[in-house]
C-alpha cells in the first residue's frame, strides 16, 4: 500500500469518527488533503532553516522553515507562529463576519507591555494599540477579546468576555492566576474611559476558569491548546477537542500558515 492510499484510509476513518460524534466536517476538523499533507511534510523536513516560507504582508511577519518547525510533534510554539495564526483568524472573521463572533486578537507582546515586563501596570504603554484608526472599532464593541500570555515556559490564555461580562482564564495545565484577571479588569476600564470617556464597572464582572477545559497530557502542547481555545471560541463553539487531536491540529495550523489562510 502506498503512502497516499494509507492516508486516504485514515482520512475515511477520521471522517467516520467525526460523523459518529456529530461534529461538523466543515468547521474545525476537516481532514487535510493529500496535497496539504505533502506540502506540510516538505516544509517541515527541509534542511535550510533560514529559508522564508511565507510572508504576511499586513503584519510583516516572516515565517522561516526553522520557525514553522515548532509545529512538529514535541515542539514549543514560538511568538511568530502564534502571532501569524492570530492574524489569519482576524482575516477569517473579516471574510465571513456572519460565521464568527466579533473578536479582537491581541498578539503575544501585548500583556508583556501592559505589565512592563512584570515590573508594573502601564496602560500608557499599550493605549495606542487600539485606536479607532488602527483597528476600526472599539474593544467594547467586541464579543470577546483574546489575550495570549507567556508565563516562563508555558502559554496560557485570558479572555475579556464582553458579551457575557466575564474575565476568563484558560490554562491547559489547569492553573489559575487571578492577578492576570485583575490586571485585565483595570485595563478594560482604562481602555473604555480613554477611548470613549465613559466608565464601566468591570470590577463587578465574574472572574472564572472554564469548566471541563480540555487539558494537555504532556509538557509541550500548551501553545497548541491555547490557539485552539481561541479558534473554537471565536467560532462560537464549545471546546470539543482533546490531547488526541493535537497532532492533527499541528499539521492543520502549519497548512493554514503556508496557505496564509485560516479555515
Amino acid at each position: 500500500m502506498c503512502a497516499s492510499e494509507g492516508r486516504g484510509i485514515l482520512e475515511a476513518r477520521f471522517r467516520n469518527e467525526l460523523s459518529r460524534l456529530g461534529m461538523d466536517l466543515h468547521k474545525p476538523f476537516v481532514p487535510l488533503t493529500n496535497e496539504d499533507e505533502d506540502d506540510v511534510l516538505h516544509a517541515m523536513k527541509g534542511v535550510r532553516g533560514y529559508e522564508v516560507l511565507v510572508t504576511h504582508k499586513t503584519s510583516s511577519i516572516e515565517i522561516t522553515r526553522e520557525l514553522l518547525q515548532c509545529l512538529r510533534g514535541g515542539g514549543w510554539l514560538n511568538d511568530d507562529v502564534i502571532n501569524l495564526y492570530l492574524e489569519l483568524l482576524k482575516e477569517r472573521e473579516k471574510r465571513e463576519p456572519r460565521n464568527y463572533l466579533k473578536c479582537h486578537f491581541f498578539n503575544t507582546f501585548f500583556y508583556k507591555r501592559l505589565i512592563s515586563g512584570g515590573k508594573a501596570y502601564d496602560f500608557k504603554a499599550v493605549k495606542r494599540w487600539t485606536t479607532q484608526r488602527k483597528i476600526g472599532y472599539g474593544l467594547i464593541e467586541c464579543d470577546k477579546i483574546f489575550v495570549p500570555i507567556h508565563k516562563s515556559k508555558h502559554w496560557v490564555l485570558a479572555i475579556i468576555n464582553i458579551k457575557e461580562q466575564k474575565f476568563q482564564y484558560l490554562d491547559s495545565l489547569g492553573g489559575m492566576d487571578k492577578t492576570v484577571l485583575r490586571v485585565l479588569v483595570k485595563y478594560l476600564m482604562d481602555e473604555v474611559k480613554d477611548k470613549s470617556s465613559k466608565q464601566i464597572d468591570a470590577v463587578s464582572w465574574k472572574q472564572e476558569t472554564i469548566k471541563n477545559l480540555p487539558l494537555q497530557e504532556n509538557g509541550y502542547d500548551c501553545g497548541m491548546f491555547m490557539l485552539k481555545y481561541i479558534d473554537f471560541y471565536s467560532r462560537g463553539l464549545d471546546l470539543t477537542f482533546g490531547q488526541e487531536h493535537m497532532p492533527y491540529f499541528r499539521k492543520r495550523t502549519a497548512k493554514e500558515i503556508l496557505r496564509l489562510r485560516a479555515d
